[in-house]
């Protein structure tokens, strides 16, 4: 299987995980993962060390997407809405934005808890996706 960004995730037999680093210095987690050097802005710390994230979270926020994207981008035909969520991550508490899988906006509620899965996108590569945790 192809994933759609190598890199930012893995399919662990139990679940899949984002991959994202942690300052040696100050502690900022970040994702998707910096290689080079720390985001916070006061750290000048370049030692980055890859984590994984932690599969649960709560919604922030979320949409949907209801006009397919314009080429080059390979949309499902025919077009179905994509529903999108912004979720704080458990213990580190950063948000990270992804598509949800199973659910609509009518079903979603800020302080829902989702959980990691995955699911293949139109075009057929692997994308970690959020889902209704278990």
């Amino acid at each position: 299987m192809t994933y759609a960004i190598d890199g930012w995730f893995a399919v662990e037999p139990g679940g899949v995980r984002l991959l994202g680093t942690r300052c040696a210095g100050c502690g900022t987690v970040c994702f998707p993962p910096r290689r080079d050097s720390c985001p916070n802005p006061r750290c000048e710390v370049t030692d980055m060390e890859e984590i994984r994230l932690p599969r649960r979270g709560r919604v922030w926020s979320y949409t949907n997407a209801c006009y397919p994207p314009p080429a080059p981008y390979v949309a499902a035909r025919p077009y179905e809405p994509v529903t999108l969520a912004a979720v704080e991550l458990d213990e580190v508490g950063i948000v990270v934005l992804g598509q949800v899988k199973g659910l609509t906006v009518e079903q979603l509620a800020v302080g829902m808890e989702l959980e990691l899965t995955s699911g293949e996108l139109a075009d057929g590569p692997l994308m970690w996706m959020w889902g209704r945790a278990s």
